[in-house]
């Protein structure tokens, strides 16, 4: 048995696993980038999965080489040109895909995201929900907490390990915290979100790739999963960028000379009289 949204109990397959993975799209993080107008542009650069949740990805792929019987689902929101990371993530190892596409999703704050996300898991049959530690675009680290918080399951963050039992109905959870290290012993379904250091994703291979071609993403509508208009009012839960710059340019490094003194007084006044710093 395998458990749905707001403690809904779905019967499953019997030693049937269903993993889902939250998937982002963002800029590469690599590429150099432009403000105009107040957005962010960069020219020519390619867009790559939220390298947090391209460890998510791994972890399943991983579980799966260990449970043969078990089921990937990619689920994404997004604009059309998120299809592409889905799609790698299907050649990675994925089995099929969810995409969420639609304009009354654009701009939405993280707890609207995730009360998206949740309503789409709703019908999915999970144990298992696996979502980057934060989106490396805007550094939130919320979305995960709050879709297990709207589908009542317990979750843990920054995991950078993660062990099943021999039943895989019970995990050893490792996770980072400030100093060391925590251990958590919890049952499934939970969520976990996947920090640096648990996994190092593989390159889809050419025959994945192919396989990619034939493998299903459905795409659902704010009507699809019941988002009727008016239902529920987005506009309150969005994120108006008023202003958005590029840091100041960095001024060149200054050598002092002189004796100790010297240099203390020179740097004393450089604080106080340029820097305003003292």
């Amino acid at each position: 048995m395998v458990r749905g949204v707001f403690g809904l109990n779905i019967i499953g397959v019997e030693g049937f696993m269903k993993i889902i993975v939250c998937l982002k799209q963002v800029l590469d993080t690599a590429a150099e980038i432009q403000i105009e107008k107040g957005r962010v542009v960069s020219p020519g650069s390619s867009r790559i999965i939220n390298p947090y949740d391209e460890f998510a990805v791994e972890e399943a792929i991983r579980i799966k080489e260990k449970k043969p019987d078990c089921e990937i689902i990619i689920l994404s929101l997004g604009p059309e040109e998120f299809k592409d990371s889905i799609k790698k993530a299907l050649a990675m190892g994925a089995d099929r895909a969810i995409h969420l596409l639609d304009p009354k999703f654009d701009n939405l704050d993280s707890y609207s995201i995730a009360m998206v996300l949740a309503r789409a898991v709703e019908n999915i049959p999970h144990d298992l929900i696996l979502c980057g530690r934060q989106a490396v675009d805007v550094d939130r680290a919320q979305t995960g907490p709050v879709l297990a918080t709207f589908l009542n399951i317990p979750f843990v963050t920054v995991v950078t390990g993660v062990e099943f039992s021999d039943d895989f109905q019970h995990a050893t959870v490792t996770r980072q915290v400030e100093g060391g290290i925590e251990t958590r012993d919890l049952s499934l379904p939970l969520l976990l979100t996947c920090q640096k250091g648990l996994n190092e994703p593989r390159l889809p291979s050419l025959k994945g790739i192919m396989a990619a071609k034939k493998k299903e993403v459905q795409t659902l509508s704010a009507k699809d999963l019941g988002f009727e208009d008016g239902a529920v009012e987005f506009s309150i839960n969005r994120i108006l960028e008023v202003n958005l710059s590029l840091p100041p340019t960095r001024k060149k490094g200054i050598i002092l000379n002189g004796c100790d003194d010297d240099i203390g007084v020179q740097l004393a006044r450089i604080l106080r009289e340029e820097e305003k710093i003292i």
